[in-house]
């Protein structure tokens, strides 16, 4: 009887056994897709951050799912992943959501807009606001499902190959500038060109543009910017933490098992604050060492901070008036903007004032 009953068990078990194996290995199967990024195997940084992302959704399953990462060009150009992404060319991408603009204004909300959001503060909208709840809806319209990817924290002002001293020094100068902040500079005066970021040095170089700004010092360093424009300004106000992200496809989001898509939501968060702690760390020291071959870093003097500031208001108001998507997300991302700066200049703001103008000995 005992004998009997141990011959069940084990026929039951092994039974179970053969049915498990099976469903296991559907639930983990393994994929293999490709992502298209937007920046060059030159810039480390942001292009090191897919492939971080990618190297922890493989170890995070195991080995069973492996996305495969192409620089820009090497599949579409740059400022084309969103496209490929929305046609099904890739799986997924990495990109700057304001390179997409010409589309619709509101994408930039989910990377940078002028006089915006620091690093921290985007985070905070995205993750704790209506941020990424109000960018889904955005970019549902295109069949994309978008995760942070990524934080540069405040930008340079860019490379000029002449003083900006006035306003007037704006008008007709040609400035690689991308997404709103173009528009914004537009009624300035100045012709704002949107160039990839591996063609910014030969368009500096011949003259075809005047200035151009990418990130700041540890990119702007490693594509020679300081060889062909000495004056290099800041802030850069139009991207006062400039968040990537990554698209996937809507569809191939779905097919996904739940515990893949567990590992993506991780890899993604690991991702956006690795980036932006490697560039804190690196910026210092590639700033000194631009600076040792006669770099003449300027302020925007105050004026022009002003009429950008103002004009980047009118903007706004303008897009809102005409472009109910963009007003929607601009009405909830201003309250916590105003709001987030009420904060920041008590506690932060003070002691970033007080703290670093001094220098320990």
């Amino acid at each position: 009887m005992e004998r009997r009953s141990f011959l069940k068990k084990t026929a039951v078990g092994a039974a179970a056994g053969a049915i498990a194996a099976p469903v296991l290995a559907q639930a983990t199967p393994t994929l293999n897709w490709r992502l298209a990024s937007s920046f060059p195997k030159s810039l480390p940084i942001l292009f090191g951050a897919a492939e971080q992302f990618a190297a922890r959704v493989k170890s995070l399953t195991e080995g069973k799912f492996n996305i495969r990462i192409f620089a820009a060009g090497e599949i579409v150009p740059g400022t084309q992943v969103l496209d490929a992404v929305q046609a099904g060319t890739v799986e997924m991408g990495h990109t700057a959501s304001y390179y997409y603009f010409g589309k619709d204004p509101t994408l930039a909300f989910d990377t940078a807009v002028p006089f915006g959001l620091t690093s921290r503060q985007q985070s905070a909208w995205m993750l704790h606001g209506n941020g990424m709840k109000l960018m889904r809806e955005v970019l549902a319209d295109y069949n994309i499902v978008n995760f942070l990817g990524g934080n540069t924290g405040t930008q340079m002002g860019g490379w000029f190959r002449k003083e900006i001293k006035t306003v007037e020094d704006l008008k007709g100068l040609k400035f690689r500038i991308s997404g709103f902040a173009g528009r914004v500079m537009t009624k300035l005066g100045t012709v704002p060109q949107q160039i990839a970021g591996g063609d910014i040095y030969p368009a500096l170089e011949k003259g075809t543009i005047d200035a151009a700004e990418w990130v700041g010092p540890v990119d702007d360093e490693k594509l020679g910017f300081d060889k062909v424009a000495k004056f290099y300004y800041y802030p850069g106000w139009w991207e006062g933490g400039a968040q990537l992200s990554f698209y996937i496809g809507k569809k191939e989001w779905e097919k996904l098992p739940k515990f893949y898509q567990e590992a993506i939501e991780l890899a993604s968060m690991e991702a956006n604050t690795d980036m932006q702690a490697n560039y804190d760390a690196k910026n210092p020291a590639a700033l000194g060492r631009l600076l040792q071959k006669n770099v003449k870093l300027k302020a925007f003097p105050p004026a022009v901070m002003e009429a950008c500031f103002k004009a980047a208001q009118e903007t706004f108001t303008e897009e809102a008036a005409k472009n109910p998507k963009f007003k929607k997300v601009y009405d909830d991302w201003k309250v916590f903007r105003n709001n987030q700066g009420q904060w920041f200049n008590i506690a932060e703001g003070a002691f970033e004032r007080f703290s670093f103008t001094r220098t320990l000995k």
